[in-house]
């Protein structure tokens, strides 16, 4: 008599959609109880895509108002805290935070506070803009730009965590709420891999599984901010626009949000 070794079942490697129109998230489970089995969750349609179109058309027509970042690579309306970390820029993020936000609230009016809403919604706890950092802000990667030649680097969203944090695997999400996607491409990579204190540059993605999420205008996507990463080149004459906020936990059921 041969005996046969049971299989050992392996789950798929791919994100949670849940349709925006359906979940309000008051009353409900919070979504990010699907992040202990999904690499990230797709809320579609967390905004009507044309509301968000009209949102990215503001975007644009405020360029005047963005802030370059390595080199013109990218930009964003309001700071962004990696980029300032990245390039010895750090006073200067601290010192504009107040007048960053109040860009955003100029040019779109309620939009960190809603994104502050959704945010909370899909935590379910308290959430709260963390002190002295900038609130949600706006990501622009232009459509001849480096990012969409030849994709955005592997990473995990690291910066802004303290070291304890990192060190202690403290809870932390980052949302990424899509106003313009590209024409073509311009998803977002996720390796089966989390940050567990070796660097970014030290990890070989080929080594591990990965979801590509393609998110369109309205969509809001999810995710732990440990996990591996990549924004995916893209193609067309559309630059891509997102909103971006990272939070973390600070205490049970509260969270604290920047940029």
């Amino acid at each position: 008599m041969t005996l046969i070794e049971p299989q050992t079942a392996v789950t798929a490697f791919r994100p949670s959609a849940i349709a925006g129109n359906r979940w309000r998230g008051k009353g409900e489970p919070a979504l990010v109880s699907l992040l202990d089995e999904h690499p990230a969750v797709v809320l579609r349609g967390a905004m009507p895509g044309e509301e968000a179109a009209g949102l990215a058309s503001r975007v644009l027509s405020a360029r005047a108002d963005w802030t370059p970042d390595f080199g013109g690579d990218q930009f964003a309306l309001g700071r962004a805290f990696y980029t300032h970390l990245e390039t010895g820029k750090s006073r200067e993020y601290f010192a504009g935070a107040r007048a960053s936000d109040a860009l955003l609230e100029r040019v779109l009016p309620g939009l960190q506070a809603r994104t502050l809403d959704l945010m909370g919604r899909l935590l379910g706890g308290e959430v709260r803009q963390r002190p002295g950092f900038c609130g949600p802000g706006v990501h622009v990667f232009p459509a001849s730009g480096k990012v969409a030649r030849e994709g955005g680097v592997v990473h995990f969203d690291l910066e802004g965590l303290t070291e304890y944090q990192k060190a202690t695997g403290a809870p932390s999400v980052s949302l990424v709420w899509t106003l313009q996607p590209g024409v073509f491409g311009g998803g977002l990579r996720l390796w089966e891999v989390l940050y567990e204190g070796i660097p970014d540059s030290e990890v070989e993605p080929c080594e591990y599984r990965h979801a590509t999420v393609r998110s369109e205008a309205g969509d809001a996507l999810f995710f732990d901010s440990l996990r591996l990463h990549q924004i995916r080149p893209f193609r067309g004459e559309r630059d891509r626009i997102s909103v971006t906020a990272h939070a973390v936990a600070v205490d049970r059921g509260v969270w604290e949000v920047w940029f």
